[in-house]
């Protein structure tokens, strides 16, 4: 990209004009930014490698770490899929049918992302060279007329620099890849605001969570009458050859100011925190810098003040959600992440989700992935 002249791209509300202008160069080979109802993605004709290439280009993005096809069913039933012709059916049991046509029934439109056998018009580039594909029909009305007036799938990775905040609203994608791109499509902010609950299915039908979102485990476990496994914990490296999902390495949605986890929430804390590689080794505040401080929920006021007076420094705060919604947190948490990013602050702390509010909600646990990742180490 650096060798190209940028671009200057074009926010563009969602009119029959502007939408088939963004068909057009999506016809064309080139690449469009929609909004979904989880974040904005980066949409290219999901069999056209060299339009897939565009995407991996103005991301930054590894070949390694695979792209998820995006579709727009008139059904929602495992018949329709395939005639997307995205999956290799041949590949799949009966059971393995069943269960794939039951989540598609209960949960598409919607924020979950099958990852299934793929299909031999599929490119090597949107699945990294694995066997399997992924794929989901997002609910957002824009994101499904756009697919619909292209007749094809479209891959969509979030809209934005590899690794960094994901991008919930037209300005954060013009932010992120504003001089990379021609085309973003306003849909407002997007609704869930974390990305999608990933489960493969495997040939014998076996369930596999490979992301967390906002349909839980459990949820899914009590659909198909089935315990599930759950590999999240265990983040892919970055070295690694190749990724079976998304948003799965251990750094990944982080903010270019660097970010802590506290130890222990703000309640349970009673001597100030050793942050290594921002603060002094005994946790000391350098005079005249500023703390950026996340939290789940409460007020933010309190909890800057109680903060500040633990560190003696100064703290600006954002809460996801004052009142404990994890819904309402999920919408907010790339959001309030990206404001504190933006902030005065010079480095930024975020309250840990205990464990036993994550076993509680599968929604509180899809934002602790998040927040462990963007907390990670970057290389």
């Amino acid at each position: 990209m650096k060798s190209s002249p940028p671009l200057n791209a074009r926010i563009l509300d969602p009119t029959d004009e502007n939408i088939q202008n963004a068909v057009l160069l999506l016809k064309q080979g080139g690449i469009v930014a929609m909004p979904t109802e989880t974040v904005y993605g980066l949409a290219g004709n999901a069999f056209d490698a060299q339009a897939l290439s565009k995407i991996f280009l103005a991301k930054d993005r590894p070949t390694f770490d695979p792209l998820i096809a995006h579709v727009a069913l008139e059904k929602s039933t495992f018949a329709d899929l395939m005639r997307e012709q995205l999956v290799s059916p041949q590949e799949l049991s009966d059971l393995a049918v069943k269960r794939i046509d039951r989540l598609i029934r209960e949960y598409w439109p919607g924020p979950l992302t099958l990852v299934l056998p793929r299909g031999k018009l599929v490119p090597d580039l949107a699945t990294s060279g694995m066997e399997t594909v992924a794929i989901r029909a997002p609910k957002h009305p824009v994101a499904r007329r756009l697919i619909r007036e292209l007749g094809l799938p479209v891959c969509a990775p979030s809209a934005n620099r590899f690794g960094r905040i994901s991008p919930t609203s037209a300005k954060d994608v013009k932010e992120e890849l504003g001089d990379r791109i021609e085309l973003i499509l306003d849909g407002g902010d997007c609704e869930i605001g974390i990305e999608s609950t990933i489960l493969q299915i495997t040939e014998d039908g076996e369930p596999i969570l490979l992301r967390p979102g906002v349909i839980s485990r459990e949820a899914l476990a009590k659909t198909l009458g089935v315990s599930i496994e759950n590999p999240c914990d265990e983040p892919a490296n970055s070295g690694s050859p190749r990724v079976i999902a998304p948003g799965r390495l251990e750094s990944h949605y982080a903010p270019k100011k660097p970010l802590r986890l506290l130890a222990t929430t703000l309640a349970q804390m009673m001597t100030p925190p050793i942050l290594p590689g921002i603060t002094g080794r005994a946790g000391e505040i350098p005079a005249g810098k500023k703390v950026g401080l996340l939290i789940s929920s409460g007020n933010a006021k309190a909890a800057g003040e109680t903060l500040s007076a633990i560190l003696d420094a100064e703290v600006i705060t954002e809460t996801l959600s004052e009142k404990g919604d994890w819904l309402e947190a999920a919408q907010n948490f790339f959001k309030k992440l990206r404001a504190l990013d933006a902030s005065d602050a010079n480095f930024l702390l975020a309250e840990p989700i205990p464990q036993a509010v994550q076993e509680s909600s599968g929604i509180a646990y899809a934002i602790a992935d998040r927040l462990l990742r963007a907390a990670a180490p970057k290389e």
